[in-house]
């Protein structure tokens, strides 16, 4: 009887460690899942820290071609809509981050208002922003039977993204500022603005 009952003992702890064992597994598991939701990209539950984020390219960009078409410089050309072709966008930060962010937001604008149609066979330096489409438009050019230039762009678009950073006492500051300008085919600047983010947090928080 004694051997019977350490052989039943024996059992149960086996049995139980069979049990617990896959318990302990979808405890771990479900301590490491994280709750994911969707949000807006310019809504309120959005995170704000000191960093340029998407929120910032948003403001930027809506404020920026509100500007444009209100001044009516795109309205000037014979022919519309006007051409644009976008120029060097300079990082003056000290973040790496992509400055098609914000001009992506503004060409889809701006082409969706009907005032500008932006060419993506013409960039700094002979390089296109699409490769397939230059070749494309040059085999075009050399097949024709009449050869015609290459149609100019109407305007270009440059710009610079600038920090400033200060601090008061514990309260850290950070600015961004958006520079754009438009050029036309004189040379002459006929538009420009600036847009200013400014953030503030205190350092133990935000680390600044």
């Amino acid at each position: 009887m004694i051997h019977k009952r350490k052989d039943e003992s024996f059992m149960m702890k086996k049995t139980s460690r069979f049990y617990l064992i896959p318990l302990l597994s979808l405890i771990v598991i479900g301590g490491c899942a994280t709750h994911t939701r969707y949000v807006e990209p310019t809504g309120p539950r959005t995170l704000v820290t000191s960093e340029i984020n998407i929120q910032d390219f948003s403001y930027a960009a809506e404020d920026m071609v509100k500007s444009l078409l209100v001044s009516g410089s795109l309205d000037k050309t014979p022919v519309q809509p006007a051409v644009l072709a976008i120029s060097r966008i300079v990082n003056n930060t000290t973040q790496q981050i992509d400055t098609d962010m914000l001009i992506k937001k503004i060409r889809v604008a701006l082409n969706q208002s009907g005032k500008v149609l932006t060419t993506t066979t013409m960039g700094i330096g002979g390089i296109a922003e699409d490769p397939l489409a230059k070749d494309i438009q040059q085999e075009k050019e050399f097949y024709a039977d009449k050869k015609e230039p290459q149609p100019l762009p109407d305007y270009t678009l440059s710009g610079k993204i600038i920090e400033k950073r200060d601090s008061q006492n514990n309260i850290r500051q950070v600015a961004y500022i958006f520079q754009l300008s438009l050029t036309d085919g004189r040379g002459l600047a006929v538009w420009e603005d600036e847009k200013q983010i400014a953030k503030q947090g205190k350092q133990s928080l935000i680390g600044w």
